[in-house]
């Protein structure tokens, strides 16, 4: 089975989250939109916040933020107890986030991610497994701040 994946983002992630649902659900992903639902100006910080809660109260597996850069979605997602939200440049970076921090949540840059980098990446940090081990102390460390 999928996992489930909320997305979420400002007007900057707008187009790259619309092209990343459409594909996902195409996938057989559960997708679920929190928003928002257009290329006009809003706050990055509320629905970083919709998809974090939705991530941490167990109403998705998995979530994934857009805006401009991802900068501003992966910080506020993290403000969000058992949130650990990486921003993600690169196939190393995805499967890193996962392997090592055992990202919960991912960050895109709209204005920097194509849709096919941002589909990889996707797929790589759901592929990849958490590794444990030495990990598994630093994420226990991070789930208590």
């Amino acid at each position: 089975m999928k996992v489930k994946l909320a997305l979420a983002g400002d007007h900057g992630g707008f187009a790259l989250k619309e092209a990343v649902k459409r594909a996902l659900a195409e996938q057989g992903y559960e997708v679920l939109d929190l928003g928002t639902d257009s290329d006009a100006s809003v706050d990055y910080p509320i629905f970083a916040k919709k998809c974090a809660d939705a991530v941490a109260a167990g109403r998705a597996d998995k979530g994934v933020v857009f805006c401009g850069t991802g900068i501003g979605v992966s910080m506020a997602a993290n403000k969000v107890k058992g949130i650990r939200c990486a921003l993600i440049t690169s196939d190393e970076y995805a499967r890193l986030a996962a392997e090592h921090n055992d990202a919960n949540m991912i960050a895109l840059g709209g204005r920097f991610t194509t849709e096919a980098d941002a589909l990889r990446y996707i797929g790589i940090w759901l592929a990849a497994p958490f590794g444990g081990g030495r990990h598994a102390r630093r994420v226990a460390e991070l789930n208590e701040m």
